[in-house]
């Protein structure tokens, strides 16, 4: 495609974050910051620089010493990724003393801070008032009950404002939150929460997902059993008034809790080093048991807040929003727009039923001005023909973001022929293990379709060879090669650091081997074609999953799609392409289908691409957080075990490709 498929008008970069930070950083960098591109290489040229000016810049709030510094340097070990010793390694801002809460509460007026939906449409308002009160509430409620910093506390609950209020009041006293989602089951929480040993635990009574009540009491009863550190469950009505919990041990309702400590509410913010503990997070465990990545305070906040001032072009009057859930990082990428001033837009439930155009009914009710979701929904709502540009007043979306897997081509069609042709659709890419993003929106330059448009400002992203070598215009693994601040501070339970070490820097040394397989643009931009570790193989051609799913779900008749490289017993260890699809309701799988798919394969990707066999079946495994798991379909397909089932939401389906015939001989 040689021109962009849409351009942000002179005025809108004019009045950009970001134009205002290129200025007022051109003024104090060490090189010559006059357009993205040249502050793009300050940013990784100068770290120390750079990060200290999106301090400034976004207005961290932070303790000063006895004569005022804040920090005492920028930057130690900048040469250094891995941890060299024991949860060692590069350490940012030494000196400073901050508190995350305090940040995302700087502001304490009638402005919207949250608004909150499900199912069945608005169901709470809370200003930056009142949404400090009730902090105060129960961090004062917390502290009565001796947490302090340090201490884990954790939270099973539904996307509703009790969950940012618990994680905020936790915050604020230095103690860890960590979360999931209320669909995990009994032995996914154990597997998570188990290993951190949480002192309190935060659950609602249930859940409404696609027009179903779901009660979360029966698991919460079990793990509050099982994890023998939980002093104390607060239960938040959600389905109820008045639910029933005498089933679990040491539960209280949310209200009798910050009852308990009425009239102690003054809000105290714990000032904590930068590298503070704030977040316990976990990967997929579809491999075995979560890893637990430790998060801290200030890189978090800082890495927050440079991807929502400047790549999101976040301020005071905007809205904010994405589909998420507790248990997924965009839920804690989301809160933190508090710290702009932003209203965050909470949605607890399905995404398109029991009504399809709820999202749409919802942003355009609220005034939403960044609407963020991910590929397959925006893949799905295609398909389900929803043209919110004939239906809906989306005059305040001035961004739509999109993650959890690659944005496929015919989705940026999709967005500007049918939801909005003035907006800048920003497909962004990170991971649970940073918290964040390598790669994202950019306010003030073009989109091209098919491509995430920019590396994170201090992100030394690249692509490299199987030797280590950086490329351009060709895939490979996509690499960090400096420190950033959000990386994780250490693995739980990992007291050696291998387990960190061996999750990153095995492959190439002293530099983050992400696991994405992806390519760098002529219009350096990002191409990300799937992860790296279910790249296919076929007679020694390396292709990304993702390339084939992109013409498949072109197809009318295909809802969705998996592939696999499927080992040959030919004693030669080549591999043959293997494509699932679950189809249209009513719709078969015959040969004019298959050819129909291969011939689009073939015709728009390569005859490389092509699959050996393509088989229908009724569900695609995925995990809770919504993304498709090639890796476990892969083992089930192979006899092998899969180690960890209950990271799925859907476990069930993957007996749907054991023993499948079609895959013999």
């Amino acid at each position: 495609m040689t021109n962009p498929i849409w351009t942000p008008s002179r005025e809108r970069v004019a009045r950009a974050n970001m134009t205002r930070f290129i200025a007022q950083a051109g003024i104090g960098a060490s090189a010559n910051v006059h357009d993205y591109a040249s502050l793009y290489a300050w940013s990784i040229v100068r770290p120390e620089e750079f990060w200290s000016a999106v301090w400034e810049f976004c207005g961290i709030v932070a303790a000063g010493d006895a004569d005022g510094a804040v920090w005492k340097s920028v930057l130690i070990g900048g040469n250094r990724m891995a941890p060299p010793d024991p949860l060692g390694g590069p350490r940012w801002f030494d000196g400073a003393r901050l508190n995350f809460a305090e940040n995302l509460l700087r502001h304490r007026d009638d402005g919207l801070a949250i608004i909150a939906w499900n199912e069945l449409g608005l169901q709470r308002r809370l200003t930056f008032a009142e949404l400090y009160a009730e902090v105060a509430a129960v961090a004062a409620a917390l502290r009565a009950l001796g947490i302090t910093a340090g201490d884990r506390v954790a939270g099973f609950m539904p996307n509703i404002p009790e969950a940012a209020i618990a994680m905020l009041a936790a915050a604020s006293l230095g103690a860890i939150w960590s979360s999931c989602s209320p669909d995990f089951g009994v032995q996914g929480v154990l597997d998570r929460f188990g290993q951190i040993e949480p002192r309190v635990l935060f659950c609602a009574d249930g859940y409404r997902y696609a027009a179903k009540e779901i009660d979360s009491l029966r698991i919460v009863a079990e793990i509050a059993q099982r994890i023998a550190s939980i002093e104390q469950v607060v239960v938040v009505p959600y389905l109820r008034d008045r639910p029933d919990i005498s089933s679990v041990t040491r539960a209280r309702t949310y209200e009798a809790f910050v009852a308990s400590a009425a009239g102690q509410s003054a809000l105290e913010f714990a000032h904590l080093p930068f590298d503070h503990p704030l977040y316990i997070m976990y990967s997929s465990g579809t491999t075995g048991l979560p890893k637990c990545m430790v998060h801290g305070v200030g890189g978090t906040l800082l890495q927050h807040q440079k991807e929502h001032v400047l790549h999101c072009d976040l301020g005071r009057d905007d809205r904010a929003f994405f589909f998420t859930t507790c248990g997924w990082m965009m839920w804690n990428w989301l809160v933190s727009a508090l710290a702009v001033g932003a209203a965050v837009v909470l949605y607890d439930g399905a995404p398109l039923l029991p009504r399809q155009t709820i999202l749409w009914d919802m942003a355009e009710a609220e005034r939403v001005t960044v609407f963020g979701t991910s590929a397959k929904w925006l893949a799905l709502a295609e398909k389900a023909r929803l043209y919110p540009r004939e239906t809906h007043d989306l005059s305040s979306v001035r961004s739509i973001l999109s993650t959890g897997s690659p944005l496929a081509a015919q989705s940026f069609d999709y967005v500007y022929e049918h939801v909005k042709s003035d907006v800048l659709l920003s497909s962004i890419s990170g991971g649970t293990d940073l918290v964040s993003c390598f790669a994202l929106g950019n306010p003030i330059a073009p989109v091209w379709r098919g491509e995430i448009q920019t590396r994170g400002l201090g992100m030394k992203v690249e692509i490299f060879d199987e030797s280590g070598e950086s490329i351009i215009e060709r895939p490979g693994e996509l690499v960090c090669t400096a420190p950033f601040p959000s990386m994780p501070i250490y693995f739980w339970n990992d007291q050696t650091g291998e387990k960190y070490r061996s999750a990153y820097f095995v492959h190439y040394p002293n530099v983050w081997r992400h696991g994405d397989w992806a390519e760098l643009t002529s219009n350096d931009g990002l191409v990300i074609y799937g992860r790296s570790d279910a790249t296919l193989n076929p007679g020694g051609v390396r292709i990304g999953t993702a390339e084939i799913y992109r013409q498949v779900e072109q197809l009318p008749e295909v809802i969705e799609s998996l592939v696999i490289g499927q080992e040959i017993s030919d004693g030669g260890g080549d591999i043959r392409i293997v494509l699932f699809v679950r189809l249209a309701e009513g719709t078969t799988l015959t040969d004019e289908l298959r050819d129909k798919i291969r011939a689009k394969i073939r015709a728009n990707a390569s005859p490389h691409h092509v699959p050996k066999k393509i088989i229908q079946v009724a569900d695609i495994p995925r995990t809770i957080s919504g993304k498709i798991t090639e890796l476990a379909v892969r083992d089930v397909v192979h006899g092998r075990a899969v180690k960890n089932r209950d990271a799925l939401a859907n476990p069930e389906a993957l007996e749907l490709f054991r023993d499948l015939p079609d895959l013999r001989g």
